[in-house]
C-alpha cells in the first residue's frame, strides 16, 4: 500500500468518529485504531497469510519509577520554537548515503522547502523538507533512529 494513501486514511480517522478502520489490498493489511488515551493514531501493520508474527511486550515506566525529588528533572523542556514533525513512521536518517554530509547542522540556516531529512519507510525514501524558513537549532533525532508518526524531528528557530 502506497504512503500517500495510508496518510490519507490516517488522516480521514483521525478526523471523523471512526474509532477503528481495517483495509485489505491485495496480500496487504492495515488496521488503524484511534485510542482516545493517545494524542496520535496507531498503525498496525498485520502479516500476511505467514506463520504468526510474535510481539514481545513493551515495558512502560511506571511513576514508581520515577527518580527522587532530588535528581534532574524528570520531563524535558518544551522545545521553543517551530517544531518539525515526522509525517509517518519510517528510520530517520540525516544525510542521502551513509558517509554522505548531513542535510542540515545545527546552527545552519535554512528556507522554506530545504531537505532536513530522509524517512525511509517500506524501502521507499521519503525527503522530509522544511515547512519554515530559519535556523536548525535542535536535531531532536540520531541517525538510524525509528520514528513515530508526528514525532518532533527537528526545532527551526
Amino acid at each position: 500500500m502506497d504512503l500517500r494513501k495510508l496518510k490519507t486514511l490516517i488522516d480521514l480517522v483521525a478526523e471523523s468518529d471512526i474509532a477503528e478502520l481495517e483495509v485489505t489490498e491485495g496480500e496487504s493489511k492495515v488496521r488503524i485504531v484511534k485510542s482516545s488515551a493517545m494524542p496520535q493514531n496507531q498503525v498496525v501493520m498485520m502479516p500476511s497469510q505467514g506463520a504468526p508474527a510474535q510481539f514481545a511486550p513493551v515495558a512502560v515506566p511506571s511513576a514508581a519509577a520515577a527518580p527522587a525529588a532530588n535528581s534532574a528533572p524528570a520531563a524535558p523542556a518544551e522545545p521553543t520554537g517551530h517544531v518539525v514533525k515526522s509525517p509517518m513512521v519510517g528510520t530517520f536518517y540525516r544525510s542521502s548515503a551513509p558517509g554522505k554530509e548531513p542535510f542540515v547542522e545545527v546552527g545552519q540556516s535554512i528556507k522554506e522547502g530545504d531537505t532536513l531529512c530522509i524517512i525511509e519507510a517500506m524501502k521507499l525514501l521519503n525527503e522530509i523538507d522544511a515547512d519554515k524558513t530559519g535556523t536548525i537549532t535542535q536535531i531532536l533525532v540520531e541517525n538510524g533512529q525509528p520514528v513515530e508518526f508526528g514525532q518532533p524531528l527537528f526545532v527551526i528557530g
